[in-house]
């Protein structure tokens, strides 16, 4: 039996309802206001659904305000772990995904199973689990990361206890280099979208636009490309930034820059755009979407909230076990910073 189920009376009607009409937005609102939610929406999510959402942001961001949120209700427009993980920190409140088909394909790259036969091969290890994992798996987990405090996360860990980290082969790379952690063991899982950002990719773009910043997220495929092009030179350093997507919006507003080079989800740059208009942000790789992601469409959020489907549920024997991993993840959270 799965550790988190979802109702879902009509999930997958959305493939066949009817496009809303221009009045959705109002809709929507009018709708969580009367069913006292909060909608919540991540920064991979379609430009309408961000626009409606009454908070649009990164996992770290997203789990705070989950955890203090005062209404009853959380609408929470994403993957399935980022729900869950809204569950774990608010277990009275009623989490809604507008459609639970929406998982994550790093998220399904490691198991509960499998992490409990790699914590035998490595007893006293500390483990570290970035937070898109499932339920099952933060309640294996010591400390759960989002990409914006990964090092932090791990460099509070003593240097002489080992440490498994969990699941994301490239943030775990870029957190062992960056800290010379060689008792760090990294599994082998990806982001399906952001391993396919290439190096090549990156490398034909800075040579097209050889004046612009590069701000690339830690679990992109090109992330060692584009250390290794500023480490010859072909970037001046100060150019190239690996970056959560809330860094990327902290540098967006900050840059002096004619133009950036973007690496991670092309959904993403709808915010970016409105951090600084006046900036041309251009995607590494404009096929770099999540499928996942953009299941939830304005059609889905609208049957969510006018019906109170779908909801996630977490055992809570698990919620939990895994409700410390998540809360010691954003105490060490600096604060307005960024998560995935």
């Amino acid at each position: 039996m799965s550790a988190s189920t979802v109702s879902t009376a009509s999930v997958g009607t959305s493939d066949t309802a009817a496009a809303p009409g221009p009045g959705w937005a109002e809709e929507v609102r009018a709708l969580a206001r009367r069913r006292d939610a909060v909608v919540l929406a991540h920064n991979y999510q379609l430009p309408a659904i961000q626009d409606v959402a009454d908070h649009v942001g990164d996992s770290l961001a997203l789990s705070r305000i989950a955890a203090s949120a005062e209404a009853s209700t959380i609408v929470f427009c994403g993957v399935h772990f980022m729900a869950e993980t809204a569950k774990i920190l608010a277990p009275d409140k009623t989490v809604l995904i507008p459609d639970a088909r929406a998982g994550c394909s790093l998220a399904d790259s490691i198991t509960a199973e499998q992490l409990r036969e790699w914590k035998a091969e490595h007893p006293g290890a500390v483990v570290v689990s970035y937070v898109n994992t499932t339920a099952a798996v933060k309640a294996e987990t010591d400390i759960c990361c989002t990409s914006s405090n990964a090092v932090e996360v791990v460099d509070s860990i003593p240097r002489d206890r080992e440490v498994l980290f969990l699941p994301d082969q490239f943030l775990g790379a870029h957190v062992r280099r960056e800290l010379a952690r060689e008792n760090m063991h990294v599994w082998a899982g990806e982001c399906h979208v952001h391993a396919g950002i290439n190096g090549a990719q990156l490398t034909a773009q800075v040579e097209a636009d050889p004046d612009a910043e590069l701000f690339v997220h830690p679990e992109c495929g090109c992330a060692t490309s584009a250390l290794y092009l500023a480490g010859t030179g072909a970037v001046p350093a100060d150019r190239v930034k690996i970056l959560s997507t809330g860094g990327m919006l902290d540098a967006a507003r900050a840059t002096g820059a004619t133009s950036v080079l973007v690496a991670t989800e092309v959904g993403m740059l709808h915010q970016l755009r409105k951090a600084a208009p006046e900036v041309d942000f251009r995607a590494v790789n404009e096929r770099a979407s999540c499928t996942y992601m953009k299941m939830i469409t304005p059609e889905a959020l609208l049957r969510s909230v006018r019906e109170g489907t779908d909801e996630v549920h977490v055992a809570p024997e698990l919620a939990s076990r895994g409700r410390a991993a998540v809360q010691r993840m954003i105490e060490i959270g600096q604060p307005g910073g960024g998560g995935e």
